[in-house]
């Protein structure tokens, strides 16, 4: 009996030794082989490994990318002009042994500390060598490549790759925003003020011109209706003296017969007169053709 117990205790102890040697990796992740802290081995490849049971442990670190997202900082351009930025990294676990080797059992929360020293420092050096506009302008991907490359050399000694760094968002801090605000608001209205300035001179050389081309056009039409009206004056008195010149009797009577039409006219009908008057010659005498 104290054989075969002895028999199953060993069997149970065997088995429980090959299975504390065998371990899964998953594609996921890379997995480090310690033995007394010291790293024996990097597991990188999917499948099942092997280790030294009760003297060797496994740690397990993920092998996707992860993202990090940056507490919000002041910078300072080049223009003095304070923004609050916004960002956020994506990076990922490039060299398990330098990873362990830098951050020690502190693990992914203490390299995320680090790196966000790291990138806070690139982003603030890379920033404060542009002007604002710059930075709110269509450069922001240049900007965003130059802190990624800035920060790399310091995040490899963490054994982490930079795969990306974007700046999420670009503000004035909140004291500055009403001061901007009324001053984006002062420009706009000098603008507009300029605008309407210019409007009105530009009005009033149209007028002007309008106004110049009238008096030239209704002085032009005068003078050309005086011309034909001196035209015609000069036709009709012409046209006059050669019907005088060729019977002056019938002149003479063409005049009188005029005049009588307007004399008697509606309205018109009371007359003072000599009673010798020659108004009445073609009238008062029968004798006259």
């Amino acid at each position: 009996m104290n054989r075969m117990m002895i028999a199953l205790i060993a069997v149970v102890v065997v088995v429980a030794l090959a299975l504390s040697s065998i371990f899964i990796v998953d594609e996921r992740e890379k997995a480090l082989v310690l033995q007394f802290g010291q790293v024996k081995a990097v597991k990188e490849t999917p499948g099942l490994a092997f280790k030294i049971p009760l003297i060797q442990e496994i740690v397990r670190y993920d092998d996707r990318i992860l993202s990090r997202d940056i507490d919000p900082l002041e910078v300072t351009p080049l223009d003095d002009r304070r923004l609050v930025v916004d960002a956020f990294a994506r990076f990922r676990i490039a060299d398990v042994v330098q990873f362990r080797r830098a951050v020690g059992v502190g693990g992914i929360r203490s390299a995320e500390d680090r790196l966000d020293r790291v990138l806070r420092a690139a982003t603030r050096e890379v920033l404060g060598s542009v002007s604002s506009n710059d930075i709110l302008s269509s450069d922001r991907a240049a900007l965003m490549l130059r802190i990624r490359n800035a920060a790399i050399s310091e995040a490899s000694n963490l054994g982490l790759e930079i795969v990306d760094v974007r700046l999420k968002r670009t503000d004035l801090p909140e004291q500055n925003l009403e001061a901007t605000f009324a001053r984006m608001r002062a420009e706009r209205e000098r603008e507009a003020a300029d605008e309407i300035a210019r409007g009105e001179e530009a009005a009033q050389r149209v007028r002007a011109q309008a106004d110049r081309t009238v008096v030239e056009l209704v002085s032009d039409a005068e003078r050309q209706a005086e011309i034909a009206r001196g035209e015609a004056d000069a036709e009709r008195n012409r046209i006059y003296a050669e019907a005088f010149g060729a019977d002056q009797e019938f002149f003479e009577f063409y005049r009188s017969l005029t005049a009588y039409d307007r004399a008697f006219q509606a309205g018109n009908s009371t007359m003072v007169l000599a009673p010798d008057s020659e108004f009445f010659n073609y009238l008062k005498n029968a004798d006259r053709p």
